[in-house]
Protein backbone atom coordinates (compact mmCIF):
# COMPACT_ATOMS: atom_id res chain seq x y z
CA UNK A 1 0.00 0.00 0.00
CA UNK A 2 1.19 3.62 -1.07
CA UNK A 3 1.52 6.10 1.55
CA UNK A 4 -1.08 7.98 -0.44
CA UNK A 5 -3.25 4.84 -0.11
CA UNK A 6 -2.31 4.37 3.62
CA UNK A 7 -3.63 8.41 4.52
CA UNK A 8 -6.90 7.28 2.38
CA UNK A 9 -7.14 4.11 4.09
CA UNK A 10 -7.09 5.92 7.82
CA UNK A 11 -9.34 8.62 6.52
CA UNK A 12 -11.73 5.82 5.56
CA UNK A 13 -11.09 4.57 9.45
CA UNK A 14 -11.49 7.97 11.24
CA UNK A 15 -8.23 7.60 12.69
CA UNK A 16 -6.32 9.17 14.12
CA UNK A 17 -8.50 10.04 17.09
CA UNK A 18 -8.53 10.47 20.50
CA UNK A 19 -10.38 6.79 21.19
CA UNK A 20 -7.25 5.76 18.85
CA UNK A 21 -10.32 3.23 17.71
CA UNK A 22 -11.93 3.07 14.37
CA UNK A 23 -15.42 4.36 14.25
CA UNK A 24 -16.02 4.11 10.79
CA UNK A 25 -15.13 2.45 7.33
CA UNK A 26 -16.37 4.13 4.55
CA UNK A 27 -14.97 6.56 1.50
CA UNK A 28 -17.20 7.82 -1.46
CA UNK A 29 -16.01 8.66 -4.68
CA UNK A 30 -15.88 8.19 -8.23
CA UNK A 31 -14.51 8.97 -11.70
CA UNK A 32 -12.73 11.72 -12.16
CA UNK A 33 -11.84 12.24 -8.81
CA UNK A 34 -7.48 12.01 -7.71
CA UNK A 35 -8.75 9.34 -4.63
CA UNK A 36 -10.74 6.79 -7.22
CA UNK A 37 -7.98 5.30 -8.91
CA UNK A 38 -5.67 4.74 -5.31
CA UNK A 39 -9.68 3.10 -4.50
CA UNK A 40 -9.16 1.02 -7.48
CA UNK A 41 -5.61 0.03 -6.73
CA UNK A 42 -6.86 -1.24 -2.91
CA UNK A 43 -9.73 -3.14 -4.44
CA UNK A 44 -6.56 -4.96 -6.88
CA UNK A 45 -4.64 -5.78 -3.65
CA UNK A 46 -7.75 -7.17 -1.61
CA UNK A 47 -7.07 -3.90 0.64
CA UNK A 48 -10.77 -2.79 -0.10
CA UNK A 49 -13.96 -3.68 -1.70
CA UNK A 50 -15.93 -1.28 -4.20
CA UNK A 51 -19.85 -0.80 -3.84
CA UNK A 52 -22.14 0.71 -6.70
CA UNK A 53 -25.12 1.65 -6.78
CA UNK A 54 -27.63 5.26 -7.21
CA UNK A 55 -27.32 5.90 -3.65
CA UNK A 56 -23.76 7.55 -4.35
CA UNK A 57 -25.04 10.01 -7.36
CA UNK A 58 -22.75 7.33 -9.72
CA UNK A 59 -19.62 7.45 -7.29
CA UNK A 60 -18.52 4.45 -5.54
CA UNK A 61 -18.40 3.49 -2.04
CA UNK A 62 -15.05 2.02 -0.82
CA UNK A 63 -14.88 0.08 2.07
CA UNK A 64 -11.29 -1.69 3.35
CA UNK A 65 -11.17 -5.06 4.05
CA UNK A 66 -9.77 -6.33 7.69
CA UNK A 67 -6.47 -6.80 5.87
CA UNK A 68 -6.66 -3.48 4.28
CA UNK A 69 -7.44 -1.91 7.73
CA UNK A 70 -4.46 -3.97 9.82
CA UNK A 71 -2.00 -2.54 7.51
CA UNK A 72 -2.94 1.12 8.02
CA UNK A 73 -3.31 0.73 12.17
CA UNK A 74 -0.92 2.76 13.96
CA UNK A 75 1.21 0.79 17.14
CA UNK A 76 -1.67 1.65 19.62
CA UNK A 77 -4.75 2.12 17.23
CA UNK A 78 -7.44 -0.60 17.05
CA UNK A 79 -10.02 -1.31 14.55
CA UNK A 80 -13.31 -1.53 16.57
CA UNK A 81 -14.90 -4.91 16.78
CA UNK A 82 -17.85 -3.92 15.12
CA UNK A 83 -16.13 -2.43 12.37
CA UNK A 84 -14.08 -5.93 12.08
CA UNK A 85 -17.42 -7.86 12.21
CA UNK A 86 -18.24 -6.18 9.07
CA UNK A 87 -15.23 -6.14 7.18
CA UNK A 88 -15.43 -9.95 7.49
CA UNK A 89 -18.91 -10.34 5.96
CA UNK A 90 -17.46 -7.97 3.25
CA UNK A 91 -14.91 -10.27 2.91
CA UNK A 92 -17.40 -12.97 2.74
CA UNK A 93 -19.43 -12.04 0.21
Amino acid sequence: MTETQAKLARHALGLPNKKNTSYRNRFCTGPGSIDYPEWRAMVAEGDAVERTGPLWGGDSMFYLTLKGALAVRGPKEHISREDAKAMRKLEAA
